[in-house]
């Protein structure tokens, strides 16, 4: 951490409007966020991001697991001269390369104000002077006042969405827009006006990139009817983006609390950003909410990933699964199509074919759960699940689950005023001891919760996880941000560790000295010579507020000979290409542009 950030004053709770003083805990129960990222540009993913709950502080930093030569002095982002005042607070960091310089930028999300992207401006080292914070909305703040929306952002997603060659977001908000940390603010704030279909929230807000200004800032305007009205005001904490039709034009999934979650089907052209909802269909066996789009569940994270093996994305979401307290469902989407071809039919004509097959994966109960991310860190050739958990640690004596349970039985007319919910202030618990899981597959393809065993089951409320090769030799770690705690990370140390591809995939930048800007949207899909086929994505951030690092991995087990990996992708002009590639088990850097070309080993490494 910083240098004397250990003697700044912690706190266990955050100060809040009035309309919420007796709920001020719950108000507090989200924040912690983590990403992993090469910051330093030199081909490694040993960079973090944090955002801790404690301080409200914003902390740039290394991996324990960084050589000395990516190793700087951690520092916090302030973004003065912009206006950030004490009615704010940041709720996540997504890395990025948002002007396509080849740098890795920042974005900040906040609840109280709009986002911020601290520009990386290429000055000597990395430090806080080598960030420009920009206002993604300007605000127009005078005089040291902020005269923008009042955004309560949890979620962002960051892909190209329209196609065009250039990163868009799509922000995910969770209050309506209104003074939530204002201690002084107008007590006319609000809760959720249902427990299973809420839709008075903030929802989504679609920022498509245009171009660069003058002084090389990413300009963006608002497609405000990208997503159907009806499907856009949920309270949203997490969002995910992944191509399902094999247009590299992604999906979005979007993770509403107390409701409808939502497949987007994305029918934009470049220069405009539309979707469609689809739903899934439902028989005489399936309980309603596991129909997709029509659950009841409170939707907490997401993320896109191939489950089964089949060259193909599926879905995991995480849901509240706190056994005698609100036994819902995780769900895991298996995608049913046949083909791209019938995917993209199905979602066109409205339907989302997938089925819900969680509980059989042994993946359906957890805790109150929250982030979620599955990569393969043993390099077996079968991805391992990792979920965050818990909500609000008090003492023992404090459980409020009677409480809540009373709430959710409550009418949904009465929901929306705080001033009827039960006390959630310091000292009460709600799953407060829940240990994040840690699930491997064991026999009979049921997965099994080895948290405990592998040393990951701290009794501490848990938030975001990132997942990233740190260390460029194909292993991968993760980083857990915790609420209303320290932030930790686990450097991977598994025996018996198999073989893997990891595939770094650039295009070329503005800066001829960097290794080149994320290929957004970049498929890959491995084919081995013992039959097996798996496919991945660059992930440019999903998730709940934890963003993995751009890597692209695949574990490999016994493996050794060289696999075929089919890479498909956009360039700078929105052109899509297609290359087929042997490429041997390690770590590979390429460049897409009119073709996939491996960069010397020598320019990924200082």
């Amino acid at each position: 951490m910083p240098p004397g950030y250990g003697s700044l004053p912690k706190r266990t709770v955050r100060q809040v409007n009035p309309a919420y003083e007796r709920i001020s805990s719950w108000i507090s129960s989200v924040g912690a966020a983590v990403a992993i990222n090469d910051l330093v540009g030199h081909g490694r993913s040993d960079g973090l991001c944090l955002v801790d709950t404690r301080t409200d502080e914003v902390v740039v930093t290394y991996a324990p697991t960084a050589p000395q030569a990516d190793r700087f002095t951690p520092f916090t982002l302030r973004p003065d001269p912009l206006v950030l005042d004490s009615t704010m607070a940041p709720m996540g960091c997504a890395p990025g390369d948002f002007t396509g310089s080849g740098r890795t930028d920042l974005l900040v999300y906040y609840w109280g104000r709009t986002p911020i992207i601290f520009r990386n401006n290429g000055s000597a080292g990395l430090s806080a002077a080598s960030y420009t914070p920009v206002e993604v909305i300007p605000s127009g703040s005078v005089s040291g006042r902020y005269n923008g929306e009042l955004w309560n952002t949890n979620a962002i997603s960051i892909a190209d969405f329209d196609g065009d060659g250039h990163p868009d977001l799509i922000v995910g908000n969770y209050f309506p827009n209104s003074g939530v940390l204002d201690p002084n603010g107008h007590p006319d704030v609000v809760m959720n006006d249902s427990m299973s279909n809420a839709r008075n929230a903030a929802g989504e807000r679609v920022l498509r990139w245009t171009n660069n200004d003058a002084a090389g800032n990413p300009v963006y305007v608002e497609d405000k009817d990208a997503i159907p009205v009806d499907d856009r005001t949920g309270w949203t904490l997490a969002l995910g983006a992944a191509d399902l039709t094999g247009d590299l034009r992604p999906a979005l999934y979007v993770a509403n609390d107390f409701g409808h979650d939502h497949l987007l089907y994305n029918q934009s052209t470049p220069g405009h950003i539309k979707f469609s909802t689809a739903t899934g269909s439902r028989d005489w066996t399936t309980p309603k909410s596991f129909v997709l789009g029509q659950d009841s569940f409170k939707g907490m994270g997401v993320d896109f990933v191939d489950m089964y093996g089949r060259g193909k994305f599926d879905m995991v979401v995480s849901n509240i699964t706190a056994p005698w307290g609100l036994l819902e469902s995780n769900f895991v989407w298996r995608n049913d199509a046949a083909t791209v071809a019938d995917m993209r039919r199905e979602l066109a004509d409205g339907r989302a074919p997938f089925s819900q097959h969680a509980q059989e994966l042994g993946l359906a109960w957890t805790g109150w759960c929250w982030d979620v991310k599955a990569a393969d860190l043993r390099n077996s050739g079968t991805l391992d699940v990792l979920q965050t958990t818990g909500f609000v640690q008090g003492g023992n004596a404090a459980d409020r689950w009677a409480w809540l349970q009373e709430l959710a039985t409550a009418n949904d007319v009465l929901l929306h005023a705080p001033e009827l919910w039960p006390r959630v202030t310091p000292g009460d618990d709600l799953s407060g001891r829940d240990t994040m899981a840690l699930y491997a597959k064991g026999g009979g393809g049921k997965y099994v919760d080895i948290t405990r065993q592998a040393g990951t089951g701290a009794e501490l409320p848990s938030r975001g996880v990132a997942i990233g090769d740190t260390t460029g030799t194909g292993v991968l770690d993760f980083a857990v941000a915790r609420q209303w705690g320290a932030p930790e990370f686990f450097a991977n140390r598994s025996p018996d560790l198999g073989h893997s591809l990891s595939l770094r995939l650039y295009r070329p930048a503005a800066d001829r000295n960097s290794l080149g800007q994320p290929a957004y949207n970049a498929i890959v899909t491995v084919r081995t010579a013992d039959g097996r086929t798996m496919r991945n994505q660059l992930d440019g951030g999903s998730g709940h507020s934890g963003k993995r690092s751009f890597d692209v991995h695949f574990g490999l087990g016994a493996e050794t000979a060289p696999v075929t990996a089919e890479i498909d992708w956009l360039d700078l002009s929105g052109g899509r290409h297609h290359q087929s590639l042997q490429l041997s088990p390690g770590t590979h850097a390429l460049m897409l542009a009119d073709t996939a070309t491996e960069i010397a080993k020598e320019a990924t490494a200082p």
